[in-house]
């Protein structure tokens, strides 16, 4: 296959608003500077210690967990072009002046408003996202998603340390001010993708707010999906808390930590849209039941890790994973939502995410130092194995739920 066929196969055929979100989110993540560094600033520029900056960490993830289920329902109702322009700009300028709040005290609920607002435009853009492709180009389009996602952050964590080392105010400002520039990008190209409702049968009852909102967890195999979801990414999310505290345990600098952890990124930016059209030629219950057991392994082998090398080979499959299970299912979510509850299916799908941040560096420092590092890599394989097999137990439902959700579509 010459280059120009390789190219259209990874990247061909997407729809023009498609490309206004994907060069959207590189502005955005490529300008994601608070984040990484917030605990940093937390304890370096505002003076509170590491446990006061945990409680901040986790209530942003608090924010984020409420933020999805939310931006889900009113993507549906109010319309997804909107949603995302509100938390976009409305999140941009609270971002904006989060770096502007002077009382301590102020600093948690600051940080809680930021992640409500701002995080609603993720529900909002992959159901838009879902409206705009075929089923048959979702994993393609998501995985190109987050591919620039990846690419994106690590433009963005490089530029964040150099802001940083000028003033942490700038790093505020400046993710404030490219999320802003999103919801321009949204503004200028991508219409409004929210397919019309369906009207009401003469002489039937508008449903109640709460019964629309909670229509998705009514969804019997859609909730255990969600549990499988949140467990994964419990396990996903050590990544970021105790695979760092254990590499430190090990010896390794922090220009090693560094090094092993940017294998992740480099990975995904190079690997990643050419195992796309793979994967979307599989069975999405199959692809994350691979996916997950490979994150389940590659967690595990941390266990045995003791050198640069041999953590590199952990992140190495562990990333595979990674690289099948998130665009998979958030294709899988978007084929088994019902057009009308599209939105809210995948605000419920965000929400799993965020409850398992909110979860998992709590989880995993404890069982770090209940059992001792083998204990918690131990678990972490356990955990794979076992949402592996939950995948395909579901299997055969998830796909004939699938199969019937898209011929209604």
């Amino acid at each position: 296959m010459n280059l120009s066929a390789r190219l259209h196969q990874m990247a061909g055929g997407l729809p023009r608003p498609f490309w206004f979100l994907f060069a959207g989110t590189f502005v955005n993540r490529a300008g994601a500077f608070v984040l990484p560094f917030l605990a940093i600033y937390l304890t370096q520029a505002r003076h509170l210690s590491m446990v006061q900056a945990g409680v901040i960490l986790s209530v942003y993830g608090a924010g984020a967990t409420a933020a999805g289920p939310i931006g889900g329902f009113l993507a549906d109702h109010v319309g997804r072009r909107a949603i995302m322009l509100f938390a976009l700009i409305g999140g941009g300028a609270c971002m904006i002046a989060l770096g502007f709040v002077e009382r301590v005290e102020w600093l948690a609920p600051a940080v809680f408003v930021v992640a409500a607002v701002g995080e609603m435009y993720r529900p909002a853009m992959q159901a838009a996202m879902s409206d705009l492709l075929p089923g048959a180009d979702r994993v393609r389009g998501m995985g190109l998603l987050y591919w620039v996602i990846n690419l994106g952050y690590a433009i963005g964590i490089t530029l964040g340390g150099l802001l940083a080392g000028v003033s942490f105010r700038w790093l505020f400002v400046g993710d404030g001010i490219t999320t802003i520039l999103f919801g321009l990008v949204v503004a200028m190209g991508v219409p409004e993708t929210r397919p019309a409702r369906a009207p009401l049968a003469e002489g039937a009852k508008k449903p109640a707010i709460w019964s629309e909102f909670v229509a998705p967890y009514r969804d019997v195999h859609f909730v255990l999906f969600l549990l499988l979801s949140f467990l994964i990414a419990a396990v996903f999310s050590q990544n970021a808390s105790t695979v760092p505290l254990d590499m430190s345990a090990r010896g390794l600098s922090k220009v090693a930590l560094g090094s092993v952890l940017a294998l992740n990124g480099v990975l995904i930016v190079f690997l990643q849209p050419i195992l796309n059209p793979i994967l979307a030629a599989h069975s999405r219950s199959r692809v994350l039941a691979i996916g997950t057991a490979t994150i389940g392994v590659g967690f595990g082998l941390h266990a045995f890790c003791g050198s640069v090398p041999t953590f590199m080979a952990a992140v190495v499959v562990w990333t595979f994973g990674e690289m099948a299970v998130l665009p998979v299912a958030n294709a899988l979510v978007a084929d088994l939502a019902p057009v009308e509850l599209r939105g809210r299916y995948l605000g419920a799908y965000s929400m799993s995410f965020g409850a398992a941040v909110c979860a998992a560096p709590v989880a995993g420092t404890w069982l770090l130092e209940t059992f001792g590092r083998t204990g918690l890599w131990a678990v972490c394989f356990a955990v794979g194995a076992a949402v592996c097999g939950g995948h395909l137990l579901l299997a055969r439902a998830l796909m004939r739920l699938r199969k019937e959700r898209l011929a209604a579509h």
